[in-house]
Parts: C-alpha cells; sequence; structure tokens
C-alpha cells in the first residue's frame, strides 16, 4: 500500500513537470515573436554628411523610436547599395527595401512626374517640395504603381554656377553646361552644350574643365563643395527648376508589414515633408553664405534678361505638355496646377 502511495505520488510530481516543461517550450516561441526586428534596407546616393542624408536617418530614427523599436532601417548613403540611377529599379526588384533618388536620373520613366522639374520659377525649396507631395497625392500616377510612394521633397531654384562671368544670353552660347535631365534641356535652350553627369562627378569634372558650368540649386554648392571650383553664380531663379526626389518602398515589403508600422511609418514621413522643405532652404542659405566667404561673384539679371530667359525655356514646357497629352497624361493641368500654386507661394 505504502508502495502503491509513493508510485502514485511521483507519477503526480513527474505529470506536473512535465506540463511545466510544455508550457515554457509553447511560451518561448511566442516571446521570441513578440521582440523579433522588422529590418529594413534604405539605399540613398547623398553622402552620409549631406542634410539630406542626415534628414534621412532622422526619419529612420523616428520610425524606431515609435515602433518601440520593433523597425530598424539602415542606411546605405552615397549609392554603396545601389547607384542613383538605379535606385528605383533596386527598390522594385528588392535590391533594397527603401529608396531616395532623383525622377530626372531615369528620364522617359515619370512621364508625368517629370513636370515637377521644368523651369517654372520655384522659389524656395519647401515651395517645391509641398507642390510635388500635394500633386503627386492628387494625380497618383501609374508610373509609381510598382512601389510604396512615402513622400517627396525637392531642392530650390536650380541656378547657373560657372567659371567665367554669365551675365546675358550671349554669354551662355557653346558654354558646356553639367545637366541631367530635364536640366539638359533647359541648358541646351540657353544655348549652352548640356553633359550630363551625377553630382559626385561634377566636383572633378569643373576642376578639370571637362565642363565649364552646372545648372544647380546653390545648396551643391557647398553640399558638394562646387563652390570651389567655380568664379561665379547666376541667380536665374525666375527660371528656377527643381529636381523632385522619391522616397519609395518594395510594393511587396510595404504590404508585408503590420498595420500599426504601416500608420508609423506614414504618419512620420507626412511629418517629414517639411523637415526635408525646410533643410533645402537652410541648404540654399549655407550656399550663399559659402559662396560670399570665397569671394565669387553674384550676378542679378536685368528685368530685360530675366525675360529673355523665361522665353527661351518656354518651349520645354510646352513640350512637355505636348507629349504628355500624346500619352493620355494631364500634363497640362498639372502645369496649370504648379503655377498657380507658385503664384499663391510667392504673394504670401
Amino acid at each position: 500500500m505504502k508502495r502503491t502511495v509513493q508510485v502514485a505520488v511521483f507519477g503526480a510530481l513527474l505529470g506536473v513537470l512535465v506540463c511545466a516543461g510544455c508550457g515554457k517550450k509553447e511560451g518561448k516561441p511566442a516571446a521570441q515573436a513578440e521582440q523579433k526586428v522588422i529590418e529594413l534596407s534604405y539605399s540613398i546616393f547623398f553622402p552620409p554628411t549631406h542634410i539630406q542624408c542626415v534628414r534621412a536617418q532622422e526619419w529612420a530614427d523616428e520610425i524606431a523610436k515609435q515602433s518601440g523599436g520593433r523597425v530598424k532601417i539602415t542606411l546605405y548613403p552615397s549609392g554603396t547599395l545601389s547607384k542613383a540611377d538605379q535606385c528605383y529599379a533596386g527598390v522594385v526588384s528588392g535590391i533594397s527595401d527603401i529608396g531616395m533618388s532623383c525622377f530626372a536620373y531615369t528620364r522617359g520613366r515619370f512621364p508625368l512626374l517629370e513636370g515637377l522639374d521644368l523651369p517654372l520659377g520655384y522659389p524656395d525649396g519647401m515651395t517645391a517640395t509641398k507642390i510635388a507631395n500635394e500633386l503627386a497625392a492628387k494625380y497618383q500616377p501609374a508610373e509609381l504603381a510598382d512601389v510604396k510612394l512615402l513622400y517627396v521633397h525637392a531642392h530650390g531654384p536650380g541656378i547657373l554656377a560657372s567659371k567665367k562671368p554669365v551675365k546675358t544670353l550671349e554669354d551662355v552660347k557653346g558654354l558646356k553646361i553639367r545637366a541631367t535631365g530635364l536640366s539638359s534641356k533647359i541648358a541646351a535652350c540657353l544655348g549652352g552644350v548640356p553633359v550630363a553627369m551625377s553630382q559626385g562627378e561634377t566636383y572633378e569634372a569643373l576642376q578639370k574643365g571637362v565642363v565649364e558650368a552646372t545648372l544647380c540649386p546653390v545648396e551643391t554648392l557647398k553640399g558638394w563643395k562646387q563652390g570651389e571650383v567655380i568664379s561665379s553664380v547666376t541667380n536665374s531663379r525666375v527660371i528656377g527648376y527643381t529636381t523632385a526626389m522619391f522616397v519609395v518602398m518594395n510594393k511587396n515589403k510595404w504590404e508585408s508589414l503590420p498595420a500599426d508600422i504601416q500608420a508609423i511609418i506614414t504618419d512620420v514621413s507626412k511629418q517629414w515633408v517639411e523637415r526635408h522643405g525646410q533643410a533645402w532652404d537652410q541648404a540654399d542659405e549655407d550656399g550663399w553664405a559659402f559662396i560670399r566667404q570665397l569671394n565669387r561673384e553674384i550676378i542679378e539679371l536685368t528685368p530685360e534678361q530675366q525675360e529673355a530667359w523665361k522665353k527661351a525655356v518656354e518651349p520645354i514646357i510646352q513640350e512637355y505638355i505636348a507629349a504628355a497629352s500624346e500619352k493620355g497624361l494631364p500634363g497640362k493641368e498639372l502645369i496649370e496646377d504648379i503655377r498657380r500654386m507658385i503664384e499663391q507661394a510667392q504673394s504670401r
């Protein structure tokens, strides 16, 4: 009888231990699942010290913070993961989960949004950035259907920086000008000879005389140090163009994210629209300060020359409208929206 009781007690204890062990084993994967971090790669062509790369890192950090560490976004600056002109395709194919680059670096790929870059007289980066986001949201272009668009930002008015003074259209004739995308057409309409290259190649090209000028936002003269290898800046903001830059995510990756993580990324991205716009404007202010520090000549166009420059680039705008119309795209409406919004911004 005593032995029977001992066996029963032992069996009961063994059962408790087995059940406890089972409970612990089943609970471990759940705990691990809660702690699993969503890791995302982010390809960006700016160097790590550039203000727009800094803003991108802050964006990633804010998402990590708001998600309680559930999302970790690793930046790959300077085109180390995918080159600037391959960034969008790299996001589509999954080389990177997120990418930032310029629509203009792949001409023809974004037939409607190319209109954002046109020389319409953008006054500053904040205006260009807000217009780009509002119109991307309004038109929902099919050309972005293969990714998740997070937001867009755009630099302040492009100006002409050169190795010799440029005061009139006559001075532009035959000038070898670094330009990309639509700015190549601007250079040609002004009478120059466009030479395509990325910002990263421009410093050496100016230094060696491969090009004699560059169409660029003034911030690049400091941000990319190009002010060191030019002698004058022509304030041509009357035909101020911009370069709209996308921040996009791989569509499958986006759809795989939990709804609350998608909401966090969406909310933070909305906040960063203004932060990028502010950064572009501050960078332009710093660029002008850098130019003055280097004692570079700053040339203001006369009213007559302003009208001449505007007239010179008008065919680009009309060509865009005609090409968009042939594709069944609302290019005319987009341009009308941009001009109206620029006018409103300038009247404030």
